[in-house]
């Protein structure tokens, strides 16, 4: 019986700290519905998530820290612009249209990863790309971007 309250609870809480932490879009246009609703800054971050090294080190590093996390969820509208190049990985045609899209826009020398802020009617304010840094660094490099 107590294994069982205790596994509903840990359902529970994980469930809940899912909610807390703010998805990562690939649709640009609703990324920049809700940075208007919100009036807030988009963080669009092009990745090469199955081949790209300092990609992979960006997202695990800093990204997905809960240091980044917490930050993020009330100061940006997080974006992503992945270009897999494993077959398996392969994204619809829309989304790669997009994709191809906003790097003719906002990533003209194909950087990777780039970490590219956008006001909230997709104004391109600056860019970072991976800095061997902590997530705090990290976010102080993104917060000088976004004054």
């Amino acid at each position: 019986m107590y294994m069982r309250k205790m596994i509903i609870v840990l359902l529970f809480f994980f469930g809940v700290q899912e909610l807390c932490a703010q998805e990562w879009l690939t649709d640009f246009e609703e990324a920049k519905q809700i940075a208007v609703k919100n009036n807030r800054p988009i963080l669009l971050v092009f990745t090469g998530s199955d081949w790209c090294a300092p990609c992979i080190k960006l997202e695990k590093l800093i990204l997905h820290t809960e240091e980044f996390e917490e930050f993020a969820k009330d100061n940006y509208v997080l974006l992503k612009a992945d270009f897999p190049k494993r077959k398996k990985n392969q994204l619809s045609q829309a989304l790669q249209d997009q994709n191809n899209k906003l790097a003719e826009t906002y990533n003209k020398r194909g950087g990777f990863p780039l970490a590219v802020v956008l006001d909230k009617t997709g104004k391109k304010l600056g860019a970072v790309g991976y800095k061997k840094v902590s997530p705090g660094s990290y976010i102080e490099i993104l917060k000088k971007i976004t004054r």
